[in-house]
C-alpha cells in the first residue's frame, strides 16, 4: 500500500504494559512496518481502564482511539481502518464521529497538565519540542527571577503534593536566603495507596517536570536540582534519566544554558519506598544518605535544606505545572478554579467506578460533580454512595451527606479532609467505614519512623483498638478513647505523617459513628466485610446439592452429600467468598452477627 498518511501510537506506560500493551505493541510492529508506518510509543493518556490503547490518526488529523486491544484484534484494527479506511466500532473508545460510552471521560476535563499525555513519546526530546517543549524555558530566562516568581503568584498555584502552601512563597523565601549554591528538590516519592498521579505524568511527560525544575532553579538562584524518586517506579526512573541526557545534548540544561549564562543540572536519588521519605525533611535526609526521619523545624528548608544549604521542595504535579503557567501566562491558569484555589487539579479515580484513572478538572468542583453529576467522570453505577476518601491515609472519608463540598484546599480542611496528592477512593455501602480507617491507620503505622513517641506508639495503641473493634470484642468508651489518641498524636507529632494519620480515623468516627456503634453494640459489621462479624449460610431450599462450593471450599468447611442441602461450618469457615462465587444457583448469602456453631 506504500506509505500511508496514518499515525498510530500505542500507550506503554506502567497501566497498559501491566494489561498486555507490550505484547500489543510487538504484535502492531510488523504489521504496520509491512504498510510503512512506524508506530509511536506514548504513555498513559488517564483511561487506565481501557488499557491496552491504541490511537490510529487519520490523514485529516481526526483521532480514532481503541482501547482494551489484544494482540489478536491488531490486525483487524490495520486490515480494517488503516488499509480499508473504516473505524472497527466494536472497538472504539472514543470517535470523533458519534458518541462513544466512553466519550464523557475525556470531553468533559480540562486538560492543562495532562495536555499532551498519550500524545507524545517520552522517549523523544524532539516530540516534546513539537508540542512547545522548552519554549517556557526560553521565555523564562528572557526575564527576571523575581518577574517569573511574580507571574506564578499571579497564577495562584499552591503546592499540589497535600498542604496547598503558595509556591510563589516557597521560591521567594529560598530565594532570599544567602548561600553559594542552592538547591531545587522535586518531591517524586508518591506513596499514597491509591495515587498514581505523578508515576503517570513523569512516565509519559519527562521533560515537562525537567523544564518545571530548570525554571524553578533559575527562580531561586539555584544551579543543582534532585528528582526524588521512588525505585518502585522503574519506567518513570529510565525515562527521566533519557530526558535529562537529551536535554543536556540539546542545550537545555548543564552550562550556559542558551547562552544565558545560567547553569543548571539535576540528579535523580532513588528512595527505598518508606511513606515518611514523602515528608521533605525526611526526603532531604534520604538524599544525603542518612536515615529518612524528619527534621524539626525551624530552620526550614528554605534556609537550611539539603546539606544545610537554602532547598526548595516541590512535588511533581506542582513543578510540571510550571511550564504551562510560563508559557500560557497566568491569566489563562488562574481563570479556573476557585478565589483561593486556582487551576487545575489531577485526581487519580479508584474504588467502586468503572472508569479508574486519571482526570484533570478546575479546582472547586463538587465531590458529587466529580462522582456523579454532568461530568459523568467515574461512571459510578454501583450500589448505594457512601462516601469518598481524599488524600490517602493522610486524608478523611467525605460522607455522601456532604458530597456537595467543593473540592478545594479550604473546603476540604473544614470538613476534617485535606486534598494531599489526589488520590479519590469512591466507597459504596458495601464498604465499612470502621474497616477502611483500620486499613488506613495499619498503613501508617507500619510506615512511621518511630522517632515521636505519639506518633510510634500512638498510632499502635489506635490500631489494636481498631482490630479489637472489627474482631466484634470492642466496648463504647474504645470510641472515645480514639477520639482522644487521635487529637493527641495530631497535637504531639513532629511531620505530616503522624499530624495526619488520625485522619481517617477521625472522619470516620466524626460521620459514620452508628456504624462504630454497631460493631461494640451489636458486635455485627452492617457492610458485611469484617470476617470476624459475619457468616456464611447456604439456604436449604435453595441449595441443588451440586457439590460446587464445596469443591472450592479450601478449608472444607462445607458438607453435604449429593441431593442433600449443604452446611457451612462457621468455626472451619475463613470467609474467603469462593463459595460464593462459584455457586450458580444464589443459595449462599453472607449474614452478619456473631458466627453461631453449626447444627449437627
Amino acid at each position: 500500500m506504500g506509505n500511508l498518511p496514518y499515525k498510530v501510537r500505542v500507550g506503554l506506560g506502567t497501566c497498559g504494559i501491566a494489561a498486555g500493551a507490550q505484547k500489543t505493541y510487538n504484535a502492531i510492529v510488523p504489521l504496520l512496518e509491512a504498510q510503512g508506518i512506524t508506530p509511536e510509543k506514548v504513555g498513559c493518556m488517564g483511561m487506565c481502564y481501557n488499557e491496552p490503547l491504541v490511537e490510529v490518526i487519520a490523514p485529516d488529523g481526526q483521532s480514532y482511539v481503541y482501547g482494551s486491544v489484544t494482540p489478536d484484534e491488531v490486525e483487524t484494527i490495520i486490515e480494517q481502518h488503516i488499509v480499508g479506511g473504516t473505524a472497527v466500532q466494536d472497538l472504539l473508545v472514543l470517535s470523533p464521529v458519534g458518541d462513544t460510552d466512553d466519550q464523557p471521560f475525556m470531553a468533559k476535563q480540562h486538560r492543562m497538565l495532562l495536555e499532551h499525555l498519550g500524545k507524545i513519546n517520552p522517549e523523544s526530546i524532539d516530540s516534546y519540542l513539537e508540542v512547545g517543549g522548552y519554549d517556557a524555558t526560553k521565555k523564562a530566562l528572557s526575564m527576571t527571577p523575581e518577574e517569573v516568581i511574580a507571574e506564578v503568584e499571579q497564577s495562584g498555584l499552591r503546592g499540589r503534593g497535600g498542604a496547598g502552601f503558595p509556591t510563589h512563597l516557597k521560591w521567594k523565601f529560598t530565594r532570599q536566603y544567602e548561600g553559594e549554591q542552592k538547591h531545587i528538590v522535586c518531591n517524586a516519592d508518591e506513596g499514597d495507596p491509591g495515587a498514581f498521579m505523578d508515576r503517570s505524568v513523569l512516565e509519559s511527560n519527562p521533560h515537562g517536570v525537567l523544564e518545571g525544575m530548570l525554571i524553578a532553579g533559575y527562580a531561586i538562584g539555584a544551579t543543582e536540582g534532585y528528582i526524588y524518586c521512588r525505585a518502585e517506579y522503574p519506567l518513570a526512573i529510565r525515562n527521566l534519566h533519557l530526558a535529562i541526557a537529551q536535554a543536556t545534548e540539546r542545550g537545555f540544561m548543564g552550562k550556559n544554558i542558551l547562552d544565558s549564562g545560567f547553569d543548571f543540572s539535576i540528579q535523580i536519588r532513588e528512595g527505598a519506598g518508606a511513606f515518611v521519605c514523602g515528608e521533605e525533611t525526611a526526603l532531604l535526609m534520604s538524599i544525603e544518605g542518612k536515615r529518612g526521619m524528619p527534621r524539626f523545624r525551624p530552620p526550614f528548608p528554605a534556609e537550611k535544606g539539603l546539606f544545610d544549604r537554602p532547598t526548595c521542595i516541590n512535588n511533581v504535579e506542582t513543578l510540571a505545572n510550571i511550564p504551562c503557567i510560563i508559557s500560557k501566562g497566568s491569566a489563562a491558569y488562574n481563570t479556573l478554579g476557585t478565589e483561593t484555589s486556582k487551576g487545575t487539579k489531577v485526581f487519580a479515580l479508584a474504588g467502586k467506578v468503572n472508569r479508574g484513572g486519571l482526570v484533570e478538572v478546575p479546582m472547586g468542583l463538587t465531590v458529587n460533580e466529580i462522582v456523579f453529576g454532568d461530568l459523568d467522570l467515574c461512571q459510578y453505577d454501583h450500589k448505594l454512595f457512601k462516601a469518598v476518601q481524599t488524600g490517602g491515609p493522610s486524608g478523611g472519608c467525605i460522607p455522601a451527606a456532604l458530597g456537595d463540598t467543593p473540592v478545594d484546599y479550604d473546603s476540604l480542611k473544614a470538613i476534617g479532609a485535606i486534598m494531599g496528592s489526589g488520590g479519590m477512593l469512591i466507597m459504596d455501602d458495601e464498604t465499612c467505614m470502621v474497616d477502611v480507617a483500620r486499613f488506613f491507620l495499619s498503613f501508617t503505622c507500619e510506615e512511621s519512623c518511630g522517632k515521636c513517641t505519639f506518633c510510634r506508639t500512638g498510632t499502635k495503641k489506635m490500631l489494636e483498638i481498631l482490630e479489637r473493634i472489627t474482631e466484634g470484642k470492642g466496648k463504647e468508651s474504645d470510641i472515645d478513647l480514639l477520639e482522644e489518641l487521635g487529637k493527641k498524636v495530631i497535637a504531639g507529632s513532629l511531620c505530616g505523617l503522624g499530624q495526619t494519620a488520625p485522619n481517617p480515623v477521625l472522619t470516620t468516627i466524626k460521620y459514620f459513628r452508628d456504624e462504630y456503634m454497631a460493631h461494640v453494640t451489636d458486635k455485627c459489621c452492617p457492610a458485611k466485610q469484617c470476617k470476624a462479624l459475619i457468616r456464611y449460610e447456604i439456604l436449604p431450599e435453595a441449595c441443588v446439592a451440586c457439590g460446587l462450593c464445596k469443591k472450592q471450599c479450601p478449608v472444607n468447611a462445607i458438607s453435604g452429600e449429593r441431593k442433600t442441602p449443604h452446611v457451612i461450618d462457621p468455626e472451619a469457615c475463613i470467609r474467603c467468598g469462593l463459595c460464593v462465587n462459584s455457586c450458580k444457583f444464589n443459595s449462599i448469602v453472607v449474614t452478619t452477627g456473631a458466627p453461631e456453631p453449626a447444627l449437627q
